[in-house]
């Protein structure tokens, strides 16, 4: 009894594994690559208006010391 589970799980693992790698040379045949990077854009648009404001801050303190 315990020869034919053996049997049976070396053939199911051998299906699984051959099935894997037919979706893996499916899955490297896409050659484009599109990034996104528009949340880049959005995050340095923000880091600069920071910025901005902060250096505005600054000249604004510095005739108030004076």
């Amino acid at each position: 009894m315990s020869k034919k589970s053996k049997r049976q799980v070396r053939k199911a693992v051998s299906q699984v594994s051959a099935e894997s790698d037919v979706t893996n040379t499916n899955i490297s045949r896409q050659p484009s690559f599109n990034p996104d990077y528009s949340f880049v854009t959005k995050d340095l648009r923000r880091i600069g208006i920071l910025a901005g404001s902060f250096v505005l801050i600054l000249v604004v303190l510095s005739f108030f010391v004076h």
